[in-house]
């Protein structure tokens, strides 16, 4: 916060600052990054002048700072991609990540060097993902409307093919579907296999067409709470 003051009228913390202010990167050691309508620098503070569009401005924990869009935006800016790419998947796993809001920045920042890695990332996040059923498409679109972080699709955990896995948070979710489980051997070999993930550590979570279809919500606050992240939009 003194270091916004230190700026002046107009001023906000932004680029790597900003980053950790979201918990999306740790803060650069030597300094504090603002941006504001005068560049002039002071000591301990980098200082990048320019404006900043009212809809490109926040406040976190009381501190002026660019919004997470913006603050992904002029990371890609420094030119270093591996920190833009953390940052990225970090606020894709905090349930921060609005590709919305970050086509807008992009669409303003006409001419920037940030251009080329954030339509990158744009693109990679809006690829289709395999799946092998309607009722997987259909969670990845729930997850994608309740703002909850991607998971991977289709992949071996704990000697076992999983329908989506959530690595760091060990959270696993089952797409239940009749036509595949309705008959009692399946039945149990579904639950002998949730028990032995379990007991290796990992959540489970079996999900229904109709739970996504007749309780979205619940579903999507016990999910969160599984992902361990906070309510949407904080």
């Amino acid at each position: 916060m003194a270091a916004v003051l230190a700026g002046g009228e107009g001023a906000l913390l932004s680029h790597r600052s900003a980053g950790a202010l979201w918990g999306l990167t740790t803060p650069p050691r030597a300094v504090v990054e603002i941006t504001g309508p005068n560049g002039r620098q002071r000591p301990g503070l980098l200082v990048h002048e320019g404006g900043i569009h009212q809809e490109e401005r926040s406040v976190v924990d009381g501190i002026p700072v660019t919004t997470l869009a913006r603050t992904l935006f002029d990371i890609a800016e420094l030119g270093d991609e591996a920190r833009l790419q953390k940052a990225f998947e970090e606020a894709d796993r905090l349930g921060l990540l609005d590709l919305q809001k970050l086509e807008l920045v992009y669409a303003r920042g006409v001419g920037r060097r940030a251009l080329g890695p954030i339509r990158r990332l744009i693109d990679a996040a809006q690829r289709p993902e395999t799946t092998r059923s309607p009722l997987e498409d259909r969670f990845l679109e729930f997850c994608r409307e309740h703002q909850l972080p991607l998971p991977q699709t289709n992949v071996i955990v704990a000697g076992h093919e999983v329908d989506a896995h959530w690595p760091r948070q060990r959270v696993v979710v089952e797409a239940d579907s009749w036509s595949f489980h309705h008959h009692r051997a399946a039945f149990e070999r579904d639950r002998a296999r949730d028990a032995a993930m379990q007991a290796e550590g990992y959540r489970v979570l079996r999900v229904t067409s109709r739970r996504l279809e007749d309780e979205p919500k619940v579903l999507a606050t016990e999910l969160r709470r599984l992902l361990n992240l906070g309510r949407a939009g904080d």
